[in-house]
């Protein structure tokens, strides 16, 4: 039998042979040898390949797809997106379409609220973040930031509203209270809804120093905040808004007082333990109540190791609030610092606390003796009188008096 392409031979051999013997099986077995079957292109075969690697590719399109999308929901549906657009601090849950792209961004520059559920670590963490670029995609005006830790009422809240009265866009408030207290104010005090998630605080331990950084980080959540002020529920104001805020927002420098001197109270609470991080001769101490710019809140609310060792080894009757921004800033950023507070208080009577002035002790003369105290500093590098803008202790039946002030000495 002629088997593949063996019967187009035949016809040639038939053709040039006359006839077909009974040979002719055999001859056409011998030219098939020469004459092999050629192969008919599979055009289906090729076809059939490239939809196969097209239902490869696709189906890989797909898979990478979800897997992308359930990365991305898990990333901003879960409580990740807590760290970045808090739903209670941001006002609107950027997820919403109401929410709308403007408004979920000017909620991330300026929070409208402070309630969120961030733990300090992620708060911190958070806070420290910082954009690399020069400029700002909006119009930034730099924020003045008043910092009040309390244990509870703001007897002098009065005050303070009236010397914030009229500049609305240049300052912001947080408040730090023991947990669950609820501040007592009016809708429109500058206090209103102004209190950041708050816990246990004891004097002269490190929950001191966490509560500046959690009141340094939540301020910080708002990018016009450029100068940050740590104030008490005793503190007042000496001067008005603006010549404060002039001189908070112009100066080169933060002021955190760093000091070191040989007695029990300074170098005496110095912890060898502490070595070799921190050696006796870089030891500081200086006031707890503080003003920094952005750039050195952002290093004491980002940093962790130096905080750590003042919380193993600077334990009671080292009093870690009065020596742990000091040497830090000391060690890291001593030339950004004018080494002294602008806050006044009263040490003359001695003792573990300062004096504190009530009504009877409210007089232009004694505020005018605040300012002019005879006191000489340097502002930018240069002398001047105007060494402080804030005063404590005063209790808190001398708000009267203070507001009587308002209109005179005390000018705003």
């Amino acid at each position: 039998m002629w088997g593949g392409g063996g019967g187009d031979s035949k016809q040639m051999l038939k053709s040039r042979n006359g006839a077909v013997g009974a040979g002719a099986g055999m001859v056409g077995d011998e030219e098939s040898d020469y004459f092999p079957p050629t192969p008919r292109k599979d055009w289906s075969t090729g076809l059939l390949k490239l939809v196969t690697a097209m239902v490869i590719f696709m189906g890989g399109v797909v898979l990478g797809l979800s897997v992308s999308g359930s990365v991305a929901r898990y990333y901003y549906n879960s409580a990740h997106a807590e760290l970045f657009f808090p739903t209670t601090t941001y006002g609107c849950d950027p997820r919403d379409r109401d929410c709308g792209m403007g408004l979920a961004f000017k909620a991330f520059v300026h929070p409208p609220r402070l309630a969120h559920s961030m733990t300090d670590d992620e708060l911190f963490w958070r806070a420290s973040l910082v954009p690399r670029t020069e400029d700002f995609p909006f119009q930034r005006v730099p924020k003045v930031a008043f910092l009040f830790m309390t244990r509870g009422p703001i007897p002098f809240a009065p005050l303070w509203d009236k010397f914030f009265r009229g500049h609305q866009g240049l300052y912001s408030v947080y408040v730090h209270t023991v947990p669950d207290y609820k501040l007592n104010v009016s809708t429109n005090s500058a206090f209103y809804g102004r209190q950041i998630p708050s816990q246990e605080v004891s004097w002269g331990s490190i929950t001191l120093v966490d509560a500046e950084k959690r009141l340094l980080a939540n301020a910080l959540l708002d990018f016009s905040n450029e100068r940050f002020v740590l104030l008490s529920e005793s503190c007042i104001p000496v001067f008005n808004f603006p010549t404060v805020y002039e001189y908070l927002i112009n100066s080169a420098h933060s002021f955190v007082e760093s000091y070191n001197i040989d007695t029990p109270q300074s170098a005496g609470r110095y912890n060898r333990r502490m070595a070799p991080h921190i050696m006796a001769d870089q030891w500081r101490k200086g006031s707890e109540w503080f003003e920094l710019n952005r750039e050195l809140a952002v290093q004491i609310v980002a940093d962790y190791k130096y905080y750590s060792i003042f919380k193993k080894h600077c334990r009671p009757s080292c009093y870690p609030d009065e020596h742990y921004i000091p040497t830090y800033l000391h060690l890291f950023h001593g030339p950004l610092s004018a080494n002294r507070t602008i806050t006044w208080v009263d040490w003359s009577r001695g003792g573990p606390h300062p004096a504190s002035y009530g009504a009877a002790d409210i007089t232009e003369e004694f505020i005018h003796s605040i300012r002019n105290n005879g006191t000489q500093c340097f502002y930018n590098s240069k002398p001047t009188s105007v060494c402080f803008l804030f005063a404590r202790k005063f209790a808190p039946n001398a708000l009267g008096r203070l507001m009587n002030l308002t209109s005179t000495v005390l000018d705003f």
